[in-house]
């Protein structure tokens, strides 16, 4: 470095919260502290009061100050706190935060730019369990097996700082900061950087509905931060149409992107973020976005119980404005259905006919389009028809559906090899944007459990709560395992072993085949495919085909998971797949119990 930097060289995007460097060796700190008569900047073991404003905010700008410094707020009652912005933490969510140079890294992803939404097969991830050490850098290794499977797009589950060691990282309360237990900053850009050269993009799932129950000093610093009459499932409601508090949330998601090299993001349960301001949070928030990076794509998805299209609106030239995509839920429920027959919970809307609603998802989009939900009583839903395909993200399994379920059991420890073998072939292969959950590719059986790391009276509430919530899901009446148990962590690692032993090899290849496929036959269809272009053939019990007219071509899938064989209905142009692996699947007459069969036909 030299004396001639200026603010516009350390962050492109300067940010309203915490610390950031103006020039060299000076830092300004930045606290919106309302609820405070006054605060100091502890800096090095040095206590310093901040010069306050009407509005709340404290400042103070500090010189001769080195990447790595530790600093907390100090409150005028001598309570100790983080900055609520940290952009990395010495050590747990409570403890010092880290003054960090966003120029300390050497980044040589300067090639990079970025991969189209077409092309995008997802792997989500979670840093702790995806390999046995659990770090940013333990799974750079691994990068090289990913992009050899044929994965495009790795999402990794929530960063933020959380309480404990490890979780699911959807309790996050420090927003700006990767949580330490995975390593420092720069070891996740190198994982990012590394990705890249690999050509594979990075997104992360970001929570902005709520904040989680440990190390949250929010409520202390600035109650009105918070919506006073409303709650959401995990806690108080944000207030976003404060200013201070949208600032913080609406800065955040831009910071990721900018700091971090990353490709997109997905966004927790919008379904939860409600915002009376003119401008909808989240609308401004893809505005900015796309209005200041424009040096590559960038891909945002949202995960939204509503069933809504109002967040994904085409240009003419099937560009996206604002979000990219939905995570698709309906998919998944109606999927899981057809495959094992459970029907507790929130799986009781897909418990009729779940074939038809796996085949409306994949020519419509949505199961339930504005029709009554037999669990709320309620319509949910929109006309989903006019989405191009690649608005919904689908999957068969999860994070979350696996560890909603009291022993967190996988599909195939659910639905057996050969049916879960059929239903990621349909999903490989169907003009949606596919998610494979980190080990599905090999065949993973370990669990994914919920795990958490409290201590005390919080631990015990969890613990409890866990307990009251599978009540109405599968599993009720078993031992559900404590969260809080490293042993229920532990358990939750993927087992790299099995991926050498034939039966994931076999698996391997399998998945490896249909990406393959995909690549060359179904993603090229996709850039110019619009919506209202699927078409259900025909449903019968554990039987479905559907088909889709592209401007490249049409394709159509049967699969029959039912107990007998069906009369194979009209598919258009020639099989190009079957399973189980036929030596003439162009003479077939019949789909055999087990088995599915894609077509295509070029245009």
């Amino acid at each position: 470095m030299t004396d001639l930097h200026s603010a516009e060289e350390f962050r492109v995007f300067p940010k309203t919260w915490g610390a950031e460097y103006v020039a060299l060796g000076e830092v300004r700190f930045r606290l919106w502290a309302p609820g405070q008569k006054a605060v100091s900047l502890r800096l090095d073991g040095e206590d310093t009061e901040m010069s306050a404003s009407r509005d709340g905010w404290f400042e103070i700008l500090a010189t001769g100050v080195s990447a790595g410094s530790e600093y907390n707020f100090v409150l005028a009652d001598g309570t100790v706190v983080p900055d609520p912005a940290s952009r990395a933490q010495k050590d747990d969510v409570n403890g010092p935060s880290l003054v960090i140079d966003p120029t300390n890294y050497d980044w040589q992803d300067t090639e990079w730019t970025g991969r189209p939404w077409e092309e995008t097969v997802v792997y989500e991830l979670h840093f702790g369990t995806f390999t046995p050490e659990g770090t940013f850098h333990a799974a750079i290794d691994k990068l090289p097996y990913l992009a050899d499977l044929g994965i495009t797009m790795i999402e990794v589950m929530p960063l933020s700082q959380f309480g404990g060691k490890h979780g699911w990282g959807y309790d996050g309360v420090l927003l700006y900061a990767p949580h330490s237990a995975y390593g420092p900053p720069e070891d996740f850009k190198a994982f990012v950087d590394a990705a890249h050269r690999h050509g594979i993009s990075v997104v992360l799932d970001i929570v902005l509905n709520h904040f989680g129950p440990e190390g949250n000093y929010l409520p202390l610093l600035a109650p009105d931060f918070f919506h006073k009459d409303r709650m959401t499932p995990w806690g108080a409601g944000i207030a976003y149409d404060v200013d201070a508090a949208r600032r913080y949330i609406a800065e955040a998601p831009l910071y990721w992107l900018e700091e971090y090299h990353l490709d997109g993001l997905r966004f927790d349960a919008v379904d939860q973020i409600e915002d009376p301001s003119d401008k909808y949070v989240l609308i401004e928030i893809a505005e900015r976005i796309r209005a200041e990076i424009t040096d590559r794509p960038i891909h945002l998805t949202t995960e939204d119980c509503r069933n809504v299209t109002f967040l994904h609106p085409r240009d003419e030239d099937g560009s996206a404005p604002l979000f990219t995509g939905e995570w698709n839920d309906d998919f998944h429920n109606a999927v899981h259905v057809f495959a094992t027959g459970e029907t507790h919970a929130y799986y009781g809307d897909f418990a009729e006919s779940p074939e038809t609603l796996v085949a409306r998802c994949l020519a419509e989009g949505f199961a339930y389009q504005g029709e009554v939900s037999p669990q709320s009583g309620k319509k949910r839903g929109v006309d989903s028809t006019s989405q191009p395909p690649v608005t919904f993200v689908d999957f068969i399994q999860n994070h979350d559906q696996t560890g909603n379920r009291a022993q967190g059991e996988r599909l195939i420890s659910l639905a057996g090899d050969t049916r879960t073998k059929i239903l990621l072939a349909n999903l490989l292969l169907s003009p949606h944007i596919p998610l494979i959950f980190m080990g599905e590719e090999y065949g993973e059986t370990n669990p994914f459990l919920f795990f958490t790391d409290f201590h005390g009276d919080l631990a015990k509430a969890v613990r409890e709560g866990r307990a009251r919530e599978f009540e109405g899901h599968a599993g009720h009446g078993e031992k559900v395992p404590d969260p809080n148990a490293k042993k229920t962590f532990e358990r939750s690692k993927l087992d790299w072993e099995k991926l050498g032993s034939p039966k994931g090899r076999e698996w391997f290849e399998f998945t490896r085949e249909l990406l393959k496929l995909r690549q060359e036959i179904i993603v090229p269809l996709l850039a110019t495919a619009k919506g209202g272009t699927g078409k259900v053939i025909e449903t019968g019990t554990g039987y479905l085909a559907v088909s889709w007219d592209y401007p490249k071509g049409r394709l159509a899938i049967a699969l029959n998971i039912g107990d007998a064989a069906r009369p194979l209905p009209e598919m258009p142009g020639r099989p190009i797949y079957a399973f189980p692996k036929k030596d003439h699947p162009e003479r077939l007459s019949e789909l055999s119990h087990n088995s599915i069969i894609v077509s295509f036909e070029k245009a």
